[in-house]
């Protein structure tokens, strides 16, 4: 009788035990429901044969749970200060990308400081709207500059080089030829992923017009193709397909890549828009994968006349690292989608700067004067950074700048006599004596660009003086001052070296005063942001 509690308590533990294993069983299956269906709708293979727009079914049963707190930041090492006796020539790559400052948001919202590589201070200056005034010529940009004080270093200036794109209205866009490729694979499964690209995708869809094309790539252990090129005006059948969409499987990125620009070189229109729309986390793990081959992969595509744009979504696994260096090897854009308020921003209200490209290819190359400037140093711009003798090759590949697109560069300078942070350097000993050009009219630097137009391989060059004159931080424009607030957020979340004497209040107070009309909030939300960085 005494054995029977031991008899009892055996049968309540395999009792228990055969639940636990039924109910895996059940998630199991219900997992693999999810995943068969997914292979039916989502992850067909594009047959050779593209014409009806048939494939044929491939099922994917690869089961991949997300990873969590594995998100990737390339490293980034600060432009340092140089001598402008010996570089006197500064050279990069434009860059109009935002990502950088919408994931930085992201982490600020949940109370959280940003890891400080996630921190690109060009992207944070350049999410940001600026009321620079578009080219009165057929030029496809207009270039300003300013001189003020610096904020945050005593003794020195800030120069602004602000470059603004012209405005084109929707009616006068080009035809486009669209293909979104969209990530489908088991870690896009959460809710700021899959669903928001869908949510994304749909508003982009709403504004498209009868002479426009949009083509559906989805990858996932596979490629496939899910909508053959269907006209702007078929709304419900493009958010149709969209809504079919379901998430499982690993991420062939590469594979998706490849089907994409076929799909776009086969119904390429010329003089149009053809694009690829790259939504992602950036967590490939199915053949060509890693960063090398991904931006390999790229740089093959670039010269079809088919740009890149990639939309980076979620946390925990989010690839930054990766999705950026593709970004930059491609022709087009990276953003960083958080909301659907985002999403409207990119794609609805930024939707010419986002799809059409005014000038490619395009650099900036700064030459400083001795008589005034002893030392510069570029905020931000380290992963665009050109040789000098790359300004003048047409073959070497720079940032693309779309309609009604802005770009912000900053310099830091050390006016002639003073010392900047690395220390005196003695004097060249075979310097040359000869008197600089510029120095009767106060030419502290000329900044010079090159850039292409869309249908072009051959390059434009001009060149505008930019004189002495620099006006305390608090009389200079409401642009300067705004843009120099942002870059000082920038360098205290980087916990730049070169942050001086940066203060979250005084930024605060600079880009309070500095607001403007603010239409969407953007400058607000910014101030507002900065006192959550200020407290944490």
């Amino acid at each position: 009788m005494k054995a029977y509690p031991i008899v009892r308590s055996c049968a309540c533990l395999v009792l228990t035990l055969f639940l636990i294993a039924s109910c895996n069983t059940k998630d199991q299956h219900a997992l693999l429901r999810q995943e068969n269906e997914f292979a039916k709708v989502d992850t067909v293979r594009r047959s050779p044969a593209l014409a009806g727009g048939r494939a044929v079914l491939a099922e994917e049963r690869t089961l991949v749970r997300t990873e969590h707190n594995t998100e990737q930041y390339e490293k980034r090492n600060e432009n340092g200060y140089h001598e402008v006796a010996r570089v006197p020539l500064s050279t990069f790559s434009i860059d109009v990308d935002t990502a950088s400052w919408a994931n930085v948001r992201r982490f600020l919202q949940s109370g959280r400081l940003p890891p400080k590589d996630a921190v690109r201070l060009e992207e944070c200056v350049n999410y940001f709207p600026y009321e620079y005034e578009g080219p009165r010529d057929d030029k496809p940009f207009a270039v300003h500059s300013e001189v003020a004080d610096c904020p945050w270093a005593k003794g020195r200036q800030l120069v602004r080089i602000g470059i603004q794109g012209r405005h084109v209205s929707l009616a006068d866009l080009p035809p486009a030829n669209l293909v979104f490729l969209i990530d489908v694979s088991g870690s896009m499964f959460s809710a700021n992923k899959l669903p928001l690209v869908k949510n994304a995708l749909s508003m982009l869809t709403r504004k498209l017009r009868p002479q426009d094309r949009v083509s559906i790539v989805v990858y996932a252990g596979a490629a496939g193709l899910v909508l053959p090129p269907t006209k702007g005006s078929d709304k419900e059948t493009i958010i149709a397909a969209l809504e079919r969409l379901r998430a499982g499987g690993s991420t062939a990125g590469g594979a998706g890549i490849q089907l994409a620009y076929r799909v776009a070189g086969e119904n390429f229109v010329k003089s149009g828009n053809n694009r690829v729309i790259l939504c992602t986390d950036g967590d490939f793990n199915v053949g060509a994968s890693s960063d090398g081959e991904m931006v390999r992969l790229v740089e093959e595509k670039r010269a079809s006349g088919v740009y890149l744009t990639i939309l980076g979504f979620g946390m925990g696994n989010y690839k930054d690292a990766k999705i950026q260096k593709m970004a930059d090897a491609g022709n087009g854009n990276y953003s960083y989608i958080d909301s659907a308020m985002e999403a409207r921003k990119v794609l609805v209200s930024q939707m010419g700067g986002t799809l059409l490209t005014m000038a490619r290819d395009v650099k900036i190359q700064v030459e400083f004067n001795p008589a005034y400037v002893a030392a510069y140093r570029l905020l931000g711009y380290e992963k665009r950074m050109l040789r000098d003798e790359d300004f003048r090759d047409d073959a070497k590949d720079a940032g693309e700048l779309g309609a009604g697109h802005s770009v912000t560069a900053l310099y830091e300078i050390v006016p002639k006599g003073g010392v900047h942070p690395a220390g005196h350097v003695e004097p060249l000993r075979y310097s040359t004596n000869a008197r600089p050009a510029g120095l009767e009219n106060g030419e502290m630097l000329t900044v010079k660009l090159r850039y292409k137009l869309p249908d072009s391989n051959t390059s434009t060059g001009m060149a505008i003086p930019v004189k002495t004159g620099s006006v305390e931080i608090g009389a200079a424009s409401r642009e300067m001052r705004f843009a120099s607030a942002v870059a000082e957020a920038a360098l205290l979340l980087h916990a730049s070296e070169f942050r001086g004497s940066a203060s979250w209040d005084s930024l605060i107070q600079r880009a309070r005063a500095s607001l403007g009309p603010d239409e969407e909030g953007y400058r607000a939300e910014f101030v507002r942001l900065a006192k959550t960085a200020a407290g944490l």
